[in-house]
């Protein structure tokens, strides 16, 4: 009798398990994601969608004398009263490069020089963490404010890896640890951003646009795509 009850029980699980199977959308199963470069040709990469919504809330400190990575889209887009916008980059080729410099070593890094820093998605390509982020705080005046985000649950990014590699995800936890170890903890703020469907749309390559606003403003600390981090740097 126990035989039979749990060869029962067994067809049941996977009657059900075949069902769920077969309701599961075709592309979900899929090995290869809608978009490999981060859903850019669909539209707004979910991450850039966050990124944005994280430095519209703190445009206030995009001010003064301002450094930006890479390019000074967010800058431009944020700024309020700015006086020198700069452009940092590892890379002396990047013709839209003021600063040449490198984070980790401090090398061409000025200190005390800007009231803002607005690194994103940066430091995943910077292996030594520790001293890219206290280079970080030497460049800030006092008061000056970093304003950086950090990915938590996305793919690898191909161009970075094959040119100076991509080493770190990130969860609100460890960028605390990471950040308040060099600015303080009083001096540090988290704020996350995600939940299970902007994660799996990032990883399928899908675009902020093809989501609803629910779907991408909503937040479960479990499912971080995205960390925003603002640093003061006291006196």
């Amino acid at each position: 009798m126990k035989a039979i009850l749990r060869g029962l029980i067994e067809g049941v699980r996977s009657v059900r398990q075949a069902t769920n199977r077969m309701r599961r959308p075709v592309e979900a199963r899929s090995f290869e994601p809608v978009s490999r470069v981060f859903g850019f040709d669909r539209g707004t990469p979910v991450d850039r969608h966050y990124i944005s919504s994280f430095l519209g809330r703190n445009e206030a400190d995009v001010r003064g004398d301002v450094l930006e990575a890479g390019d000074a889209r967010y800058g431009r887009q944020f700024g309020k009263a700015l006086g020198k916008l700069d452009v940092l980059d590892l890379d002396a080729a990047n013709d839209r490069a003021s600063l040449v410099g490198d984070l980790a070593s401090g090398r061409g890094i000025p200190r005390d020089a800007y009231d803002c820093l607005i690194l994103t998605q940066v430091y995943p390509f910077i292996f030594d963490l520790h001293s890219a982020v206290r280079h970080s705080r030497l460049a800030l005046r006092p008061k000056g404010v970093l304003l950086a985000t950090l990915p938590g649950l996305t793919q690898i990014s191909r161009f970075d890896r094959d040119r100076w590699g991509d080493y770190w995800r990130f969860t609100s936890q460890g960028a605390r640890r990471l950040f308040a170890s060099e600015f303080g903890e009083e001096n540090v703020r988290i704020e996350p951003h995600g939940n299970l469907i902007a994660a799996t749309a990032i990883l399928r390559g899908l675009a902020a646009e093809e989501l609803t606003p629910e779907e991408l403003d909503r937040r479960d600390p479990d499912y971080e795509v995205l960390i925003g981090v603002r640093a003061v740097r006291v006196a």
